[in-house]
């Protein structure tokens, strides 16, 4: 694309815009089991006008725009006092989960610089199960991640386990509720425990629970304390735009107090512009996704939460228990909500997920580990409940439709990759790799059962590396 010599009209430029989404998958149909979150036609409106309404308004700067500051503070209040923070608590909005856990570990990595100048190789302990944006955040601040295994039947993390990862230079501990993988809830009383006999911050990712799970305490669900109620617990963070179906943008990263929120904020007079002062990672954003959050909070009120929240959990045990039901397909572990993941020991999952996509329906896939088989991840969210019965009867069918199809040959597979990578070219050898996986040039896959089975045999951080490869090719 060359930016056009004279301007189009209104009308061109929102038709190729609706163009572009010609191969997108129909979230509005309710057939995404993951990353959208549609709370229904009525509060998406209510939202996208708040949205809109300041699209233009800039958080950066409070003092032009008290707005913002009204806004932020309402939403984070509320998000605090659902997740039972005291008045001490405190907390900003954030773009997002990853900016959120982000935000979490260079507050920790700051406040040891500053109490523990001893630590200069500093390293934080989290389970297998958390997310990769922690990852990512140890990757970006120098944080090394101390992975600890988890309990295969449970999948659940043991607090012992994580007490024995402990080191002289540890400064954060982590865990989540749920986890996004299986969608249980690791021993948070148990770990806060542990955070205070070592000293330790300890960070509890509630990025997809933080609300559902509040709301489903207060329906009358068994839920575990895993928010501020905990001894220990120091940070959370919290989506609205997942299940506080607010649009997307916009996530809380919340402290027990300002003595520890202090180590998140920068401030810069060191050059000859404005003076800076950055409470998150952005400096300039939207005032489109704090409004949008403020209305949606309100537009629903705790009744429209709950509300909500009952009929996704009772269409969430009816799809696990439908699942169960199909001989070949097995739920992983307990969930805790509305997220969960399913394994097959007699046909190949990621066969299956391709069978699915041929109707409409994108269910996740993820791959296996030591402790945890390959699967497919379902997240129910409200605006996919009236498909529980759809949505079963075609993974009954396609069950028998892979059952009938050639297996893919995981042996062979495997044992190509190993002689790729054993040659004296590592580029070569994921050129190779991705041609015979059908991951070439900028053209997207239509089926991806052969490439996760390549995936799925690379160790992790080839893995890695290979798809650093594949997006490096893929965008400009």
């Amino acid at each position: 694309m060359h930016i056009p010599q004279t301007g189009k009209t209104k009308e061109e430029i929102l038709g190729a815009l609706q163009a572009f989404k010609s191969r997108d998958m129909d979230w509005k149909s309710g057939k995404v089991w993951c990353y959208v979150y549609n709370p229904g036609e009525d509060p998406v409106e209510v939202t996208k006008e708040a949205y809109l309404s300041f699209l233009t308004e800039n958080g950066l700067d409070p003092t032009v725009f008290p707005s913002m500051l009204k806004l932020e503070t309402d939403v984070v209040r509320a998000t605090i006092n659902l997740l039972r923070g005291d008045s001490n608590a405190v907390g900003h909005l954030t773009t997002g989960g990853t900016e959120s856990i982000m935000l979490a570990v260079k507050t920790a990595r700051d406040m040891a610089r500053a109490t523990k100048p001893n630590i200069k190789e500093p390293e934080m302990v989290l389970p297998k199960t958390a997310h990769a944006a922690h990852h990512k955040a140890a990757h970006y601040l120098g944080v090394k991640p101390v992975l600890v295994d988890i309990d295969p039947a449970t999948f659940k993390v043991r607090a012992e386990d994580m007490e024995k990862a402990i080191t002289a230079n540890t400064i954060l501990l982590v865990a989540s509720a749920p986890s996004y993988s299986q969608g249980v809830i690791d021993p948070i009383s148990e770990i806060g425990k542990i955070a205070l006999k070592h000293n330790l911050l300890f960070h509890v990712d509630g990025c997809v629970g933080g609300l559902h799970l509040s709301f489903m305490r207060k329906i009358g669900y068994e839920v575990p304390d895993f928010d501020f109620t905990v001894p220990g617990v120091t940070s959370i963070s919290t989506d609205l735009h997942k299940y506080g179906y607010a649009a997307k943008g916009c996530s809380v990263i919340m402290y027990r107090n300002k003595n520890i929120r202090k180590y998140q904020i920068f401030a810069c007079t060191d050059t000859t512009a404005y003076t800076l002062i950055n409470p998150t990672v952005l400096s300039t954003k939207s005032g489109g996704p704090m409004a949008g959050a403020w209305a949606i909070l309100n537009f629903l009120g705790e009744e429209g939460y709950m509300k909500i929240i009952q009929e996704v959990q009772e269409a969430t045990r009816k799809l696990i228990d439908g699942i169960n039901a199909i001989p070949e397909l097995r739920v992983l572990g307990k969930p805790a909500m509305c997220m969960f993941s399913f394994a097959s020991d007699e046909i190949n999952v990621y066969q299956l997920g391709d069978e699915m996509n041929k109707r409409g329906w994108y269910i996740q896939g993820q791959f296996s580990t030591l402790l945890t088989p390959r699967n497919l991840h379902i997240s129910v969210n409200h605006g996919t409940i009236h498909n529980v019965d759809a949505l079963l009867k075609d993974l009954r069918e396609c069950v028998e439709i892979v059952k009938t199809k050639t297996p893919i040959d995981s042996d062979a597979i495997r044992a190509m990759v190993g002689a790729a990578l054993q040659g004296p070219d590592p580029e070569a050898a994921f050129g190779q790799l991705a041609a015979s996986a059908g991951l070439t040039g900028t053209e997207l896959p239509t089926e991806m059962a052969f490439i996760n089975e390549v995936l799925d045999a690379l160790p992790d951080e080839l893995c890695n590396a290979f798809l650093v490869n594949y997006f490096n090719d893929l965008y400009v």
